[in-house]
Order: structure tokens, then sequence, then C-alpha cells
């Protein structure tokens, strides 16, 4: 009687040790089996741009960026040697080069990102992997999502990859430091009356910046305004009847071999009759990345010399 009383004590401290074990699995961090193949992982969550809770790995070791100002923003903070895979077009920093391509920006070849095995894919746009979503969630990669769509926006993405691939001081280092920055363009600019700007994305067909692109915030932070800023859309196609009413002061150019001049429409505009034509690298325009800070100091540089009226 007495060894069955042991055994029923030692089987209820067992029982007990399994349910206090599975309580602790539950709670805080997990082990997942679901996203580096079959050995147990710990977790954690993250929230990306859209709201969306992504469980990925503690630390992360292999990623794929699908866009040139991710892969830009990953070296930014430290952690561009994490990553296994990149786009065609990302081509800054010099090591980026290196780094196996996965396709194009819109295009990416999803059976080539799997094979690289990465535990987490960044992505640019919501709509950018939609149709591949299942196919690397079936594979256990997670997918994080940005949306910038200002300077602060930038800074929050900065900080949050610092936070992913565990390098919070270098991205609070970055981003202290490109702040920083801004603040010594806005105090030039403060006051100042905005000068009449249109920034000019291709020549023809004719595209420009609209209230929802962040370059609009760039050229108002420049000491510019731009005189389409309350078009709807971000990138609106100008027709040249339209351009023709705008007459801006000054004509910012998308630096690209197609869009080095202005548009015809803007043959008789103060910008082009007083050569008030600027031209800033496209890449820096496009890419809201740490760069686009880059973008901002050139603009406002080019424009403290344009008298206002």
């Amino acid at each position: 009687m007495k060894r069955l009383r042991k055994r029923i004590a030692w089987g209820l401290l067992a029982a007990v040790c399994l349910i206090l074990f599975e309580s602790g699995c539950r709670s805080g961090t997990t082990k997942d089996r679901s996203i580096s193949g079959s050995a147990p992982e710990v977790t954690r969550t993250v929230t990306d741009d859209l709201g969306n809770q992504i469980r990925i790995p503690q630390k992360i070791e292999r990623a794929v960026s699908l866009a040139p100002n991710l892969t830009e923003d990953v070296f930014a903070v430290g952690a561009g040697e994490r990553l296994v895979g990149v786009t065609t077009y990302c081509d800054f920093p010099e090591e980026a080069t290196k780094i196996q391509k996965v396709g194009d920006t819109l295009n990416p070849n999803i059976e080539t990102i799997v094979a690289l095995k990465p535990q987490i894919v960044l992505v640019s746009t919501a709509s950018q992997l939609e149709a591949f979503s299942t196919t690397l969630a079936d594979n256990g990669i997670a997918v994080y999502i940005t949306n910038p769509k200002s300077l602060d926006d930038i800074f929050k993405d900065l900080t949050q990859l610092g936070d992913i691939f565990g390098t919070q001081n270098t991205a609070a280092k970055v981003v202290s430091d490109l702040t920083d920055r801004v603040a010594s363009v806005t105090q030039t600019t403060v006051g100042t009356k905005p000068v009449r700007v249109f920034v000019q994305i291709s020549k023809e067909p004719l595209f420009t910046i609209g209230k929802r692109s962040f370059l609009t915030e760039i050229v108002r932070r420049a000491g510019g305004g731009s005189v389409t800023e309350n078009v709807e859309t971000a990138y609106p196609n100008l027709s040249k009847e339209t351009a023709l009413a705008l007459e801006p002061d000054v004509i910012i150019l998308s630096d690209s071999p197609d869009n080095q001049e202005p548009n015809d429409a803007f043959k008789n505009s103060p910008a082009v009759k007083n050569g008030r034509i600027f031209r800033v690298n496209a890449d820096l325009l496009s890419r809201p990345g740490p760069r686009l800070v880059n973008a901002l100091e050139q603009i406002a540089a080019d424009l403290k010399a344009v008298p206002t009226k």
C-alpha cells in the first residue's frame, strides 16, 4: 500500500510538471517548427506597416529583400550580410550587387526564393507578393510588408528593421543622424516663401508627383511647393494642356536616360526661361530609404538660390 501511494504521488507530480511546461510554452515567446524546418525555434511577433502580426524567429540569419529601398535599409541598420537574396534592381550599396538575384521587384522568382531558405521576406507593397503568400507560408517563410509614405515612416521602418535583425543600436544611430540632417535643412527653410516646383518623373508620358507621394513632403521641407501637390494620386499622368497652365519657377528632373529635359509643355514657363532646371539622381527620388535625405539636401541647396516673387 505504501509503494502504491508513492507511485500515485510521483504520477501526480509528473502531471503537474507537464501542465506547467505546456502552460509556459503557450505564453511569451514560443517554440515553433514551421519557420526553419524540423528543429524547434524560439519565435516572436512583430507588426508590419499594414498592422499584420508576423511571427518570426528570435534571431534572423537569412532574409530576402524584394525592393531596392529595403535592401538599402537593411544595409543601413548593419544587417546587410544577412541578405541571401535581392532583386536585380538592388544596386546600392556595392555589396548588394554580389548577392543572389531573385528576379525583379514586381516579378520575383518564387522557386528561387524558397530555395534560398530565408526566414523572412521583406516586401515594399501589400500586393507585391499577394499571389505567393500561401506558398511562402507553406515553406515557413514570414512575409513583412513595408509601406512608407513619409520621412517619419522611413525612420520608423529603419527602427523596426533594427529590432528584427537585432541591430537596435546601429539603427538608432542611423535614425538619429538622419533626423539631425533633416532638421538642419528645415531650419534654413522655415518661414521662407515656397518656390513653385514641378517634379518631372518622366518626360513622355508626362508623370509627376501628387498629394500621396512622399516626394511632395520632400519638396516642401526643402523650401518648395509642388505645383501638383493637390492632385489626389501619388504619381499622376498629366496632359500637356494641364502642364501648360502650371508655370513652375523650378523644374526638378528625376535624372534618367529618358528624362534629360523638360516636357515641351514647359518651354515658355519661368523655369525654362530662367534656366532653373535641376537634376536629381532617379534612385534618390524613387527609393524611400536613407538616401532620400540626400535628395532633400540637394533640392534645398538648389532652391536656396532661386528668388521668390
